[in-house]
């Protein structure tokens, strides 16, 4: 985003460095200011700070590095998480903004890495497979030269001489991804190497309307309270803390004015899971709870709190298992007086060509969301409006009918703020001015897909929506291959990514005195499903060869009729044992 950053003097870390590595120690020095670093022991991890002394002879290999994103230890030994590529994406009030396009693992555990247990080798070579996933967790940003998880909104509220602070104290630890890895770091006062990492989506636009420039901004922060993947991190813990919480700004500079528009979403804030059981869609369930009223109490203290007066805005089902879920969600949130709870069923109000109808919505909350209002500064950064309240929006996953419902509301508040700082007369909109629209577009699209992408492994559905408001052939098919792949990952793979999420975060602690997590009872003793899918083939190839066979006599159709009831068995031993099947995460439970 091109605004011109603050004139007051501001920490930088060090944003070239050189990692040299030497038989007994790994060592990490600032290309900037060469006698600025530090060391790593191959053997035990044990960091110590350079203070000028470079005299360790030649290292066997150099290679440049883009940042130190910490330290993790297992049974073994420590392993030091380096940024190893970047790419500049865009400015965040003036200052350069990178995503991480890959990061590595290194190894500090040279003496200890022959474990004298075979259970603690194993359990050893499965945490490194959840390393292995770590490397390559989608969606991390970070700057060098300021924060980028504090809103626009708070940070002009915040004191004096907060930016000449070290960047990770500058942050708030909620949307710091990496906050975990960096204590070691912190501890031997590496400041200048210490680089808070936001997990969510960064886009920019430069818009042109009537021939006057502006820049606008999307950044999305994903909360690291309830992190994990799709279905096995679902509605809130016991301190109302919600899977997939996610704080949305619009950012917009025009001529020296800034303007900041946050919206939030998260699950709904209920205890309740979806365990994943082979079906395609697994059954929604309610945990009678006695602390259930507690959990949404919490859970919207917390958010009026940091943000003002909320509106609930549930985009689920009114029928079936999302149905139940809603009048739950209601029941409990009408007993808050604080919160104003909106139930809109996307589904039935805008499904298929009917996207229209989300003004019915609109027109339902707009005289709250226009009191709500928006962050707003002049040139000389005196504050002209804020922003009173948020809209906390959420479908089941807060994925897609969320992103699209989101969208819509974004760009009412566009609209408004372009009007304000006379971009704009009162009676135009950016949807009149369709190459700077489709940049709009285009950034929301993306933003959803960042956000799915890190909590389904898959692109957003209902992107059309966004985009062309209505919904397209190529979409359909777009949306059915991404469902696939989110049952695929949700049944098959999610377990893992959802232990490697609870390593890194730190809601697991490697142990030696822990259960081993690989040590466990029944199905998941053995990976089932090869030997299940090769019956279920099997069974079905020799039960049509047999059909085709069973008109020439008896013996071939009672063989043929064997067959499929075998088949018929294996099927449903398949999918009463569906959940043992699937992958489930082994290191920690679902609260």
């Amino acid at each position: 985003m091109e605004i011109e950053a603050n004139s007051t003097e501001h920490f930088k870390l060090c944003s070239q460095l050189e990692l040299q590595e030497f038989a007994d120690k790994f060592v990490i020095i600032s290309l900037e200011s060469p006698t600025e670093g530090f060391s790593i022991s191959r053997f035990d991890g044990n960091i110590e700070k350079l203070n000028g002394d470079m005299s360790f002879g030649n290292p066997s290999k150099v290679s440049t590095i883009y940042g130190v994103a910490g330290t993790i230890r297992l049974l073994a030994g420590s392993h030091i998480l380096l940024i190893t590529s970047r790419k500049e994406v865009g400015n965040y009030l003036g200052f350069p903004v990178f995503r991480v396009m890959s990061m590595k693992f290194l190894s500090c555990n040279e003496a200890s890495r022959h474990l004298t247990r075979q259970e603690q080798k194993k359990d050893e070579a499965y945490f490194m497979n959840l390393l292995r996933i770590v490397e390559s967790t989608p969606g991390l940003y970070y700057s060098y030269e300021t924060d980028i998880t504090v809103n626009l909104q708070r940070r002009h509220n915040l004191a004096k001489g907060w930016m000449s602070k070290p960047v990770w104290k500058q942050a708030d630890p909620r949307f710091v991804w990496n906050k975990n890895l960096l204590e070691d770091l912190i501890e031997n006062k590496l400041d200048g190497f210490i680089v808070p990492l936001l997990q969510g989506s960064f886009q920019t636009g430069h818009l042109k309307l009537k021939e006057s420039p502006a820049t606008i901004a999307l950044i999305s922060r994903r909360c690291t309270r309830r992190l994990g993947t799709r279905m096995w991190r679902r509605g809130a813990n016991l301190e109302g803390d919600t899977a997939n919480f996610i704080e949305t700004e619009q950012l917009l500079e025009f001529e020296g004015f800034r303007s900041s528009f946050l919206q939030i979403r998260g699950s709904i804030p209920l205890l309740w899971e979806q365990i994943v059981d082979l079906s395609y869609k697994p059954r929604l369930n309610i945990i009678d709870h006695e602390e259930t009223p507690k959990v949404v109490e919490r859970h919207f203290h917390d958010l009026s709190q940091r943000y003002g007066d909320v509106i609930a805005v549930d985009l689920t089902d009114k029928q079936g298992d999302e149905g139940l879920l809603n009048a739950a969600y209601a029941t409990q949130i009408q007993k808050l007086s604080s919160v104003r709870y909106v139930s809109f069923d996307f589904h039935q109000c805008c499904g298929g060509s009917n996207f229209d109808n989300i003004q019915l919505l609109y027109d339902e909350i707009s005289e709250d969301f226009e009191k709500k209002g928006y962050f707003l500064i002049d040139t000389e950064e005196k504050i002209l409006l804020e922003q009173r309240g948020v809209i906390r929006s959420n479908c089941i996953d807060c994925l897609d009918r969320t992103n699209v419902t989101q969208s819509y509301l974004a760009r009412k508040s566009l609209d408004s703020q372009l009007q304000r700082v006379g971009a704009l007369s009162s009676n135009e909109c950016i949807s009149m001015f369709p190459e700077d629209f489709e940049i709009f577009k285009t950034m929301w699209v993306e933003q959803g897909d960042e956000i799915s992408l890190e909590y389904s492994g898959t692109h957003a559905l209902k992107r059309d929506l966004v985009k062309y408001g209505k919904q397209t052939m190529t979409g359909l098919i777009q949306d059915g291959m991404s469902a696939i792949s989110r049952y695929f990952l949700n049944n098959f793979q999610d377990g893992l990514r959802q232990d490697a999420v609870d390593l890194i975060s730190g809601r697991y602690s490697v142990n030696r005195g822990n259960p081993s997590p690989v040590q466990n009872n029944g199905f998941e003793s053995l990976s089932y499903l090869p030997v299940a899918s090769a019956l279920l083939i099997g069974g079905l190839t020799v039960t049509t060869i047999t059909i085709n066979q069973a008109g020439r006599n008896t013996n071939a159709f009672l063989f043929s009729a064997l067959c499929a009831g075998v088949t018929a068995g294996v099927m449903a031993i398949v999918k009463s044992n569906g959940r043992q099947i699937c992958s489930r995460p082994r290191l920690c439970g679902l609260l």
